[in-house]
């Protein structure tokens, strides 16, 4: 029998799923890839003429943080340490990059598209969302969403 595929009259069920933590965590993880990428873009997007290096690795970074968020809805589990993995490098490198944006702001010094004091504030708030998104993907992946059963077609298992 080959996997995902249930006996005949029975369906697979994945019990973890419908739980609320799941559920809740699911969510709560796709909303902080999402607001990081959306948050990664203003920055990207208001410093682009000041950035000195790395806008296609930045930009990629939102790419890839939009196509986790796409899986997680799809309840993949195995994208979870990579979006752990993949926040800890970005907070490293908002740790890194918020000192720079402040130093900007100075006077000779021409601004990017978006003052520097906010796009240093965004970088630091960057950084708590991140560790946030370590977290809440740690949780979620040691909720089993993978976990299959089988049961008779058109029974419910009491919760």
């Amino acid at each position: 029998m080959e996997v995902a595929t249930a006996r005949p009259g029975y369906e697979l069920w994945r019990p973890n799923r419908e739980k609320s933590a799941s559920q809740g965590a699911r969510v709560a993880v796709i909303f902080l890839l999402l607001l990081s990428a959306l948050l990664a873009l203003i920055i990207i997007l208001g410093g682009w003429s000041k950035l000195e290096g790395g806008k296609n690795f930045a930009l990629a970074y939102v790419v890839i943080y939009l196509l986790l968020a796409w899986r997680v809805f799809n309840w993949s589990r195995g994208v979870l340490p990579v979006a752990a993995a993949l926040a800890m490098i970005l907070a490293i490198f908002s740790v890194l990059a918020a000192p720079g944006w402040f130093e900007r702001a100075k006077d000779g010094l021409s601004s990017p598209a978006l003052p520097e004091e906010i796009l240093g504030l965004l970088t630091i708030a960057m950084i708590p969302l991140q560790i946030v998104l370590v977290a809440l993907s740690i949780v979620a992946f040691n909720q089993d969403w993978h976990v299959e059963e089988e049961r008779p077609i058109g029974k419910q298992v009491p919760a």
